[in-house]
């Protein structure tokens, strides 16, 4: 089954860029310059990526971002962003986005990105899936909910990723290297303390008024996370 990309760009030159390169690895794509048309195209078809900027005419890539991910947690978002916005990429990603990356952008990297974020969905098997655990907290790869001590908890799906990674090697102390590695992708250029970042986001939604406190910093290392005292 051909997998299928919305590319939402109001560059012409560049959205026709992606639309070749996109096309000659195998992608089916469409192409739209405003926010209000691609919110229109976004719900009248499923999707298995989107690649959106954050400047549009008619509502803006933040704003359709929002409207997206108010009830599709799933569908991969890779934001492009113009140099040196760093609100809207913190906003973006705030509110839900997989990635970015910056204009002038080298297509070997979006594409890079455009498999890493592809490889990261969640199965489509309609199936309920397997919990994994430690102490009171549960979660669900395919169903993506996250429960701590029965009550459900909201995450953003980098937030998501993250806890998966550190409940799947508990009790193993992991370096911020390599979380970047795995939760971001091989290809990420950046700083190492955006994972500092994230913690502090899942701590304050998993840990902040628990018992245990199952996120631990392992100073000069990393974190770990770990099911008892």
């Amino acid at each position: 089954m051909e997998t299928k990309i919305l590319v939402v760009e109001d560059e012409e030159k560049i959205s026709r860029l992606l639309e070749i390169e996109l096309e000659i690895e195998g992608y089916r794509v469409a192409r739209y310059g405003n926010g209000i048309d691609a919110l229109e195209a976004y719900r009248g078809e499923k999707w298995d990526l989107i690649l959106l900027d954050i400047m549009l005419p008619g509502m803006s890539g933040i704003e359709l971002l929002r409207r997206i991910r108010s009830h599709d947690a799933h569908t991969p978002v890779i934001l492009l962003t113009a140099k040196g916005s760093v609100e809207d990429k913190v906003s973006g990603l705030d509110y839900g986005a997989n990635d970015y990356v910056t204009k002038p952008f080298q297509i070997e990297e979006l594409l890079a990105r455009i498999r890493a974020s592809l490889r990261q969905r969640p199965g489509t098997d309609s199936s309920e899936g397997e919990w994994i655990a430690a102490a009171d907290l549960k979660v669900n790869e395919k169903t993506r909910e996250v429960v701590r001590a029965g009550d459900p908890v909201e995450l953003t799906p980098r937030e998501f990723d993250l806890l998966v990674f550190l409940l799947k090697n508990k009790r193993q102390v992991l370096t911020r290297e390599q979380i970047l590695e795995a939760v971001w992708g091989f290809d990420y250029y950046g700083e190492t303390n955006v994972v500092d970042v994230y913690i502090r986001y899942i701590r304050k939604k998993i840990d902040q008024g628990r018992e245990p406190e199952l996120i631990r910093t392992v100073r000069g290392v990393g974190y770990v996370l770990k099911d008892a005292p």
